[in-house]
């Protein structure tokens, strides 16, 4: 390599013109093929890196959980209840709240905090992955908007996003959080007044989650945990969906018909059970987001309960038929690892 002229194994990164291609390939399946164009170099000027020759700037430094660790140390370190005032966020504060849950993580393991150890309060348009992997005990509440993948990997957390007071926007009719919510999210909670963007819940596999309304293929591939959607849904709801249970809301009378793919969910009545469980996740929302449209349903809940769907998987039910004694978190858990090997 010396005698080539280069100094360093990085000095060959990118020099294809020392490449020799076999002109005849003995195997039948690369007989005749061109590399010519994966192997073409083109015309560069001297000041142009053929590699890498600088370091990428992040710009981790200016992130926003830096301030966030160390204004919740105490906290942290001896599980002390905190909440901060409202703080101001912006699109450019990415993952907030990520790096205080690895603070958590490393001290806690995934047992985290107790439920509200740390509460933290914000106002502003949140950037992308707001509550991203937040551990259990931190609570985020947002006056305002998120961006997309907001709650992605949720492992415990709680994370509360409603519009400002003084918003004139009515907020089931209005997108609130972008796409991807919640995807891939473990545990914990999430409550938006407002409109999620599409893939909602996209691989949920255990978290719970109330939203106002949704675009196309919400809960896609979900294995476990219980979303209710209080407003309308895009098509193709629930593609892939093997665990878990979602309660929709069906108002106009047209989810079953154009909006939820069945062909791995029954479209079932409410049981007893299951309008317990909703009406406590609905007076929930209400309570935490002040949600207008969570007041109107339980105002008019004799009117309304009759129109919710329940979203059944039917692997879910499979299990839950031969393992009827069996605690529903076990049988969850096991839904959720089926699930995982089936989609890889």
């Amino acid at each position: 390599m010396a005698q080539m002229g280069f100094r360093t194994f990085n000095d060959m990164v990118g020099r294809v013109d020392m490449l020799d291609a076999r002109e005849a390939v003995d195997h039948w399946k690369a007989r005749g093929l061109d590399l010519s164009s994966i192997l073409y170099t083109p015309t560069l000027p001297g000041r142009v890196a053929r590699r890498c020759v600088k370091a990428q700037e992040h710009g981790l430094e200016d992130a926003l959980d830096h301030s966030l660790i160390e204004r919740t140390r105490q906290a942290v370190e001896h599980a002390t209840p905190i909440e901060l005032p409202s703080m101001p966020i912006r699109n450019v504060h990415r993952t907030v709240g990520a790096m205080l849950s690895g603070e958590i993580a490393r001290r806690y393991g995934s047992q985290g905090l107790p439920d509200d150890t740390i509460r933290l309060h914000f106002q502003g348009s949140a950037g992308q992955s707001f509550g991203a992997f937040l551990s259990k005990g931190v609570t985020l509440t947002l006056e305002g908007d998120a961006n997309d993948y907001t709650g992605k990997g949720l492992s415990g957390g709680r994370i509360i996003v409603h519009p400002p007071k003084i918003s004139p926007l009515i907020p089931e009719e209005n997108i609130i959080v972008g796409n991807v919510v919640l995807y891939g999210a473990t545990s914990g909670e999430a409550f938006f007044s407002g409109i999620a963007g599409e893939r909602f819940a996209v691989r949920n596999s255990g978290a719970t989650a109330v939203v106002e309304g949704l675009g196309d293929h919400g809960c896609e591939y979900m294995t476990n945990g219980t979303v209710v959607v209080l407003g309308a849904c895009g098509r193709n709801f629930a593609a892939g969906m093997s665990g878990g249970i979602a309660y929709v809301f069906d108002e106009k009378s047209d989810f079953i018909q154009k909006r939820c793919n069945t062909a791995s969910v029954d479209l079932d009545p409410l049981e007893a059970e299951d309008e317990d469980l909703l009406r406590r996740l609905v007076s929930r929302h209400m309570v935490l987001t002040g949600s207008s449209r969570a007041r109107w349903i339980l105002q008019h809940w004799a009117e309304t309960l009759p129109r919710f769907v329940k979203v059944f998987p039917h692997e879910y039910k499979r299990v839950l038929s031969k393992q009827s004694v069996a605690p529903p978190l076990a049988v969850r858990e096991e839904v959720a690892v089926a699930a995982e090997v089936q989609h890889g």
